[in-house]
């Protein structure tokens, strides 16, 4: 069945002459699944959860910002509804067309230009990079204290800070050189292999020999790509199929837990709870409901 999808559109989000918001917002379930006329920059500061975006759900986490498009419908779900133990906190840093505009005399090259411009057009695809040395948490900070004191100098600050948050993300995305770019490329096919075989016991040394890389260097590109270790990304990428098959299938839980790699059931369940924040069955019905 298709889900309604909200619009929210500028005029809601842009009553002063910035065309900028900068929210901090405690994720829940009754927020609508949406798609705005704005660009959104989101980061996840606090707990965990879920990133409904599209078609595809994302487990999210502390550290993760999601560059949404103009027209990319998303929405964000704690991983519990225990809103005191488990709230799960998205900076959202929102901006128009309007304010590109602006950003263009002071943003000189023209690859990050096309890149906001592309983002505006509805052409573009989401994306996300991980903050790996705080410096993203940061920008995001300063952005929302700017927004919120409106002091002397807010407003160039408030500029200064979001030209440096696009540079910043921009260059953790496509800041690779020509052999970086290849490495991508091969790195994909391990991320495909991956997902097409959780069923089987997968191994560190197991993708060296098929990537012809070594375990250290292909250990270098999962925090590179991912911000994860192997086993890390291995065990969430299981958990988000498995939180599929759930939401899905009518898989018992024991045939679920087989089907992404884990013969021991109680295994299962317990990083199943760690990580998503409650027991398979309670997440199916909390899903169903």
């Amino acid at each position: 069945m298709q889900r309604t999808t909200e619009l929210f559109k500028n005029e809601i989000f842009f009553q002063n002459d910035l065309h900028l918001l900068v929210n901090r917002y405690s994720e829940n379930f009754h927020a609508p699944f949406h798609a705005h006329e704005f660009i959104e920059y989101c980061y996840v500061a606090e707990g965990r959860g879920f990133h409904h975006l599209e078609n595809e759900i994302f487990p999210v986490r502390k550290g993760m910002l999601f560059v949404i498009p103009v027209g990319a419908p998303h929405v964000f779900r704690p991983a519990s509804s225990d809103t005191l133990g488990n709230r799960l906190i998205v900076y959202n840093c929102l901006f128009d067309m309007q304010m590109v505009e602006q950003l263009n005399i002071v943003l000189q090259e023209p690859s990050i230009r096309e890149h906001l411009a592309t983002l505006g057009s509805s052409s573009s695809s989401y994306f996300s990079v991980s903050d790996r040395d705080g410096s993203i948490e940061r920008l995001m900070l300063n952005l929302y204290h700017e927004m919120s004191v409106s002091g002397m100098g807010s407003k160039t600050m408030l500029y200064t800070l979001l030209s440096q948050l696009i540079i910043a993300v921009y260059r953790q995305k496509y800041g690779e050189d020509d052999k970086s770019t290849m490495d991508m490329a091969d790195f994909t096919q391990v991320i495909q292999y991956l997902e097409h075989n959780l069923s089987e016991k997968i191994t560190l040394a197991e993708l060296a020999r098929i990537s012809q890389w070594s375990s250290r260097h292909l250990q270098r590109m999962f925090h590179k790509h991912t911000g994860q270790s192997f086993g890390t990304y291995l065990k969430n990428l299981r958990m988000h199929k498995s939180c599929e098959l759930l939401r899905t299938s009518g898989h018992k839980i024991n045939m679920i837990a087989e089907l992404v790699g884990y013969r021991d059931i109680d295994s299962f369940n317990a990083i199943f709870k760690k990580i998503v924040g409650q027991t398979p069955i309670a997440y199916r019905k909390l899903y169903r409901s």
